[in-house]
């Protein structure tokens, strides 16, 4: 598909410069480009790039000297990377899902198919499902009986959706998310060796002989607007209330959500990241990857996790936490100096031992 530059600068709401109708077919990394490519030279560090590549346009940094950078067309944007988010958005023209139903597609009578929804080879859908107008549902997608999907969605390949899921508009799922498995519920009949060792803070307790009985999860899961799920993540649903996502989060790539949680608004969950049962999350939260957060406990709004911090207690509003365990940034970074100095620190110890053990012998 191709762009004029004015085209793509009307979509980012962008300043245009020079040859304001030269098309282009693609975005390249400025050394990469071609004659019909479009460089995204929004760095000053880009430029050396641009002369060793073709491109006749590009998006440049605020204050570039496009014309010196023999450029015949340029956009100028204030802030590359949201740049880059129209640009995509743009560009990109999603997968290729046929308008309507495929033939291979097993849907109930009872179902309900909204208005210019597409349904992919294969898929399957459940006794009394909703699926919201223009929806799209690729192959071997399954959604069991009685969930509701909103408007626009996009549910890629081997996406699976629990039976009572309710999820809203503009829901994207990547391949092989599944949302609303049952949870991760067992007991014993006799308090189980992991309660006690929880209750005697790791020490050594009495080993029983007891198996494990399912809980099984009558709760769902419920979903707002806006949110995207990423490829093999998984949301369980609730043992009796629902587990709730909220309007405009994202999910990376295998993300495990567990029955009972409550994630908050606009908040970022990347890779790996593991949230156990029944952990509330505010708005606007931030966890880097491989994030672990403890059971029955609160996150409040704002609060941002750099990667691999393990969070076992409650962390209130606004805090940046690192570590494990979870602690405030800046005691984190004091800590990791600490034990850097460690073994110099032993090494004074020793000295100190053997002068003051001399010093008594020659008493």
């Amino acid at each position: 598909m191709a762009f004029t530059v004015k085209e793509i600068a009307a979509a980012l709401e962008a300043q245009v410069f020079g040859a304001a109708e030269l098309t282009v077919q693609g975005a390249s990394e400025p050394a990469d480009a071609g004659l019909g490519d479009l460089a995204l030279a929004m760095d000053p560090k880009y430029a050396p790039g641009l002369a060793k590549g073709q491109a006749r346009a590009a998006i440049v940094w605020d204050g570039a000297d496009w014309q010196a950078l023999g450029l015949e067309a340029a956009i100028v944007v204030p802030r590359a990377r949201y740049a880059m988010s129209g640009l995509t958005r743009l560009m990109d023209p999603g997968p290729e899902i046929a308008p309507g139903v495929h033939p291979s597609a097993i849907i109930d009578p009872s179902a309900e198919i909204g208005d210019g929804a597409a349904i992919g080879p294969l898929a399957v859908i459940g006794p009394r499902a909703e699926i919201g107008p223009n929806a799209r549902i690729a192959a071997h997608a399954s959604i069991a009986e009685d969930a509701v999907i909103g408007a626009d969605a996009l549910l890629l390949h081997r996406v699976h959706i629990g039976a009572r899921v309710r999820i809203g508009d503009r829901f994207i799922a990547q391949p092989g998310a599944v949302i609303g498995a049952d949870g991760f519920s067992f007991v014993t009949p006799e308090k189980s060796r992991a309660e006690d060792a929880r209750e005697a803070l790791g020490q050594e307790v009495e080993a029983l002989n007891t198996s494990w009985t399912r809980i099984h999860s009558l709760g769902t899961v419920e979903v707002g607007d806006d949110v995207e799920i990423g490829a093999n993540s998984t949301i369980d649903r609730g043992t009796i209330r629902a587990t709730r996502i909220g309007d405009r989060t994202k999910l990376d790539n295998l993300v495990h959500i567990g029955h009972n949680v409550t994630v908050g608004v606009d908040c970022l969950i990347c890779g790996q990241v593991g949230i156990a049962g029944s952990t509330r999350i505010g708005d606007r939260v931030v966890f880097g990857g491989q994030v672990g957060v403890s059971d029955n406990i609160f996150v409040g709004d704002d609060v941002v996790a750099g990667g691999a911090t393990k969070i076992m207690a409650k962390v209130p509003a606004g805090r940046v936490m690192l570590g494990y365990p979870a602690m405030k940034m800046e005691q984190f970074l004091e800590a990791g100096r600490n034990w850097r100095r460690l073994p110099r620190l032993m090494d004074d110890v020793k000295a100190l031992k053997k002068a003051v053990s001399k010093n008594e012998r020659d008493d």
